[in-house]
């Protein structure tokens, strides 16, 4: 039985993203991160088969671990299976992990990962540390987002003509 190879994929490509991060987190910085994975979970990673949107990352022993990340089965791996959910291990440096968990422990920030992307064919993970989003907030993002996007379309209106 033949199985797919990996589409081609361009480096800095979003594989994955986490759309809803945005809405319910203010994100106040961004890291780069690189993933340990198996041969299995790159291969499945560059097919398109992964998903992060109900991954967090926890600071545990001076490591950061990425939990609750999706990564399909490889149909062609028989016995080197990999499982689908399991805690990866994430790579910073030690000075970034050391900043992130007093800002995490202080301010009462959260880690989320924002999008999943190859650089110079490694598979990296853009993470964001934010805070929570209160109702009031998001309602009010969502407000500015439809203003935003009334004034573009009367602008492009009155550029036409009409």
């Amino acid at each position: 039985m033949a199985t797919k190879k990996p589409v081609a994929v361009a480096d800095g490509t979003t594989l994955s993203s986490n759309r809803k991060a945005s809405h319910e987190y203010e994100i106040l910085d961004r890291f780069e991160a690189g993933v340990v994975l198996t041969g299995t979970e790159i291969k499945s990673i560059r097919a398109g088969k992964a998903d992060i949107g109900d991954a967090y990352i926890r600071l545990e022993h001076g490591e950061a671990r990425m939990i609750g990340m999706h990564i399909a089965e490889w149909p062609g791996a028989a016995s080197q299976q990999h499982e689908p959910k399991r805690t990866r291990r994430l790579l910073l440096h030690k000075e970034e992990i050391i900043s992130i968990g007093t800002k995490v422990k202080v301010k009462g920030l959260t880690l989320i990962p924002l999008r999943l992307y190859l650089s110079r064919g490694r598979c990296k993970v853009e993470i964001g540390l934010g805070r929570g989003k209160k109702e009031f907030d998001k309602r009010k993002s969502i407000a500015d987002r439809e203003g935003k996007r009334e004034a573009e379309r009367e602008l492009s209106d009155w550029k036409r003509g009409g």
